[in-house]
């Protein structure tokens, strides 16, 4: 069993340990000598072995400069990435803490400015400490840049095919396409650009007391600095306080690293059109016909107030 391969290979063969997760990557709770760990068995064919390698050593830089993230675990051959029966496995430090809220659900917290206040300030840091690291030769991570958000290959599917949009639906986004990559192309040179974790949601941010802690690089890579922000803004537009959270994330990003918010508007409709795509081969799982009616509703909402 690769699990079992996989304990041998960071010494941990006396362990004990549970599937915790199994909905993207199989993720395991590692247990031994009073410490935790989480072991990943990666879904194949989503990333290559560089890929993974690349992700895993810019989480270990992010974590040496200090932000709370899971740290990856070499074995003794100092390797982050080892491959048994075919599978790709990784080790990380365990995080204590919960889920800061569920996607789809009215968010429950005491201090929610003081909450986005400090999501900001860690997406920040983020950021800052991302840019003065030194990147690898080798390193390959996706780019969420003008191609993989509105070229004719998506990253994350082509929105406007989406089979289930009605004949209005899909005109209408596929003008959007246009337009949108029109406006991005005239800004895009002014950007704030480079790694991003492209993935804030939610289940992405682990709470322990006051420590905000960052998991889930899977689809980490490069791309523009407010799609971060976007993608956090995203899942909180129906909260009765959002324009209160959006105003203390963008405070705290700012308390730590310079921001131009002005085409804020437009990375929050390239973000939510995103789903639309993501969806496409994942119709036919267990509660995807609600998920994928959210998305373009929301997408629609935000196209028609972009569109005017």
């Amino acid at each position: 069993m690769a699990v079992n391969q996989a304990l041998e290979l960071w010494g941990m063969q006396d362990a004990s340990y549970h599937l915790i997760a199994a909905r993207e990557n199989q993720v395991f709770r590692v247990d031994i000598n009073g410490s935790s760990y989480a072991l990943r068995l990666h879904r194949a064919g989503y990333r290559t072995n560089e890929e993974l390698r690349s992700e895993l050593q810019w989480m270990d830089a992010v974590s040496r400069g200090g932000l709370h993230v899971p740290a990856p675990i070499a074995t003794a051959s100092g390797d982050f990435l080892h491959i048994a029966d075919g599978v790709q496995i990784d080790v990380l430090s365990w995080l204590n803490g919960a889920p800061m809220g569920a996607t789809g659900q009215p968010l429950e917290t005491k201090d929610r400015t003081s909450l986005f206040l400090g999501i900001g300030r860690e997406m920040a840091r983020l950021h800052h400490v991302s840019d003065r690291w030194v990147l690898p030769d080798d390193f390959d991570r996706c780019s969420w840049d003008r191609n993989g958000l509105l070229g004719s290959n998506p990253l994350w599917g082509r929105f406007w095919e989406n089979p289930t949009l009605s004949a209005d639906d899909r005109e209408m986004f596929e003008a959007l396409r246009g337009k949108m990559a029109t406006e991005l192309t005239q800004l895009e040179d002014t950007l704030d650009y480079g790694l991003i974790h492209a993935d804030l949601v939610r289940e992405n941010i682990l709470v322990d007391g006051d420590r905000l802690q960052l998991i889930d690089f899977d689809d980490s890579g490069f791309g523009f600095r407010l799609f971060d922000l976007a993608t956090t803004l995203l899942k909180n537009l129906q909260e009765p306080d959002y324009p209160e959270l959006k105003e203390a994330l963008l405070a705290g990003y700012r308390s730590e690293r310079p921001l131009d918010d002005s085409a804020l508007d437009l990375f929050l409709l390239l973000r939510a059109a995103t789903y639309v795509g993501w969806v496409i081969d994942k119709l036919s799982e267990e509660g995807s016909e609600l998920r994928n009616q959210r998305f373009i509703d929301t997408t629609r909402k935000l196209a028609l107030r972009y569109l005017g």
